[in-house]
C-alpha cells in the first residue's frame, strides 16, 4: 500500500506487572527478524502505549502481561486505538492469559494471543503473515 521499510512494532507492558524478560525476548526476536522493535519499558498506561505507537508510526502493537489485568488492558487499547482512528495497527499479545478470556479478546478486536510455551519463531511468523508485508517482499 506504499509503505516501505521494515514492520514497526511497539513491545509495551502496560499496568503493575513488573516482569519483562518475556517482552525483552521478543523484542529481541522481532528486531533479529529485521522489524523496528520500540520497546516502551516496565508500567505502562494504555495511553501511553497508543501515543508511543502513533508517534512511532507502529504497524503493530505486542503486550505483555502477566498480572490477571489481560481483559481491562487490552480492552482500553482497543478503545484508544478506535478514538484515534488507528486500527489499521493491529494488537497481538501474551502472557498469562486462561483459554476462557482468548475468544472474548480477539473478539474485542485483539489480532492474536501467544501464551506460554509458545516460539518466538511462530510470534515473528505471525507477525510477517498478519501485518503489512516491508516492501521488496
Amino acid at each position: 500500500m506504499g509503505v516501505t521499510g521494515p514492520i514497526r512494532v511497539v513491545v509495551a507492558k502496560p499496568g503493575l506487572d513488573g516482569h519483562d524478560r518475556g517482552a525483552k525476548v521478543i523484542a529481541r526476536a522481532l528486531r533479529d527478524a529485521g522489524m523496528e522493535v520500540i520497546y516502551t519499558g516496565l508500567h505502562q498506561t494504555p495511553e501511553q502505549i497508543v501515543d508511543t505507537a502513533l508517534q512511532e508510526d507502529a504497524d503493530a502493537i505486542g503486550l505483555s502481561i502477566l498480572s490477571g489485568a489481560h481483559n481491562t488492558l487490552f480492552a482500553k487499547v482497543i478503545d484508544l486505538l478506535d478514538q484515534h482512528d488507528a486500527r489499521d495497527i493491529k494488537v497481538f499479545g501474551g502472557g498469562i492469559i486462561p483459554e476462557a478470556d482468548i475468544a472474548p479478546l480477539k473478539e474485542k478486536g485483539v489480532a492474536e494471543i501467544f501464551t506460554p510455551g509458545a516460539t518466538t519463531t511462530s510470534i515473528v511468523d505471525w507477525v510477517n503473515a498478519n501485518v503489512r508485508q516491508p516492501a521488496g517482499t
